[in-house]
């Protein structure tokens, strides 16, 4: 159920990246709409590699990133962490991200829509390169990850990393619009 009389609300979103910080604003105001939505983006520590390399590690960046956050400023109604990783597949390599929301008491994972690498990308990733630098050097851009990111790259701006970053966040925001029935044993 949404809120249907306005509240102030304020988020704070475990990044300065301004693609995260969009695709978090976006996605609370669609889902709070009535809310007084306040949003500070802060810089904090994942805990785990610059690229993590597989799920586990990225679900624990997320997280971390959460818990800096709740630390840093306890007092917000929400948290919310993204954390792009990459996996293999059983057809490939793929990045996605991995969304942490928390308001204190209650915790909701989210996952983004996947996007195949092609193996040229994925073995730089092996040797110690993070996706954004390794899609810059092989489209000649500059800081795309703070842009339309690999996705955008890839699916020639017909997704972005905000984008699916939004959509990705609105899932996860379910269990607090409804937490009646996430609460059911």
């Amino acid at each position: 159920m949404l809120r249907k009389e306005s509240s102030d609300m304020r988020v704070v979103i475990a990044s300065k990246n301004p693609v995260k910080i969009d695709a978090a604003q976006i996605a609370f105001q669609k889902v709070f709409p009535q809310s007084d939505l306040r949003v500070q983006g802060v810089e904090v520590e994942s805990g785990v590699p610059n690229q993590p390399m597989d799920y586990e590690q990225t679900r624990l960046g997320a997280f971390n990133r959460v818990n800096h956050a709740k630390k840093a400023y306890p007092d917000a109604d929400f948290y919310i962490a993204f954390e792009g990783g990459v996996d293999v597949f059983e057809d490939g390599p793929k990045t996605f991200a991995i969304v942490c929301i928390s308001n204190g008491s209650r915790i909701s994972y989210g996952q983004s829509a996947t996007l195949p690498l092609p193996m040229s990308i994925y073995e730089r990733l092996l040797h110690g390169v993070e996706l954004g630098d390794a899609m810059d050097a092989l489209f000649n851009t500059h800081n795309i990850k703070q842009k339309g990111g690999a996705i955008g790259q890839l699916t020639q701006g017909l997704e972005t990393r905000k984008s699916i970053y939004t959509s990705a966040s609105i899932l996860t925001l379910s269990p607090f619009v409804h937490a009646s029935l996430f609460d059911e044993s």
